[in-house]
């Protein structure tokens, strides 16, 4: 294999690894059972966007935030995916591809987050709409 077959077959692999560990988790699984319907393709537009954000393959050239949007989950969901991708990467890819995987990882998840929950209750809980007054 090529090195970039190599590569590509690695973040294909942590992609599966990924969503098997998701699946496997209280609070992921049900948002993926809801929103995902092709398991395969589905797999397919991760690793592309995976490809692209690690090695600039242009071969995703979509927006993942307005995909999100509309899905149904709560805050807590954001430390389940980063725990379950975190595992995926340290499992899967080389330590370099890991670590600048985990910090586009880390980015995206602080930005989903203040774009999906911009509110704040009175209890301090992070919310998609603003507090009732």
């Amino acid at each position: 294999m090529s090195d970039t077959s190599d590569r590509e077959d690695r973040i294909y692999r942590m992609v599966q690894r990924f969503y098997e560990l998701g699946n496997e988790d209280p609070v992921l699984a049900p948002v993926f059972a809801a929103a995902i319907t092709d398991w395969p393709g589905h797999f397919r537009i991760v690793a592309d966007f995976w490809s692209h954000a690690l090695y600039g393959s242009g071969r995703y050239r979509g927006h993942p935030f307005p995909v999100h949007m509309h899905l149904d989950f709560g805050p807590e969901a954001f430390d389940a995916w980063l725990k379950a991708f975190t595992q995926a990467v340290t499992e899967i890819l080389t330590p370099l591809e890991a670590q600048n995987a985990l910090g586009r990882a880390r980015h995206m998840t602080e930005s989903f987050r203040v774009g999906l929950f911009p509110f704040t209750l009175a209890d301090g809980t992070p919310s998609r709409m603003p507090p009732k007054t």
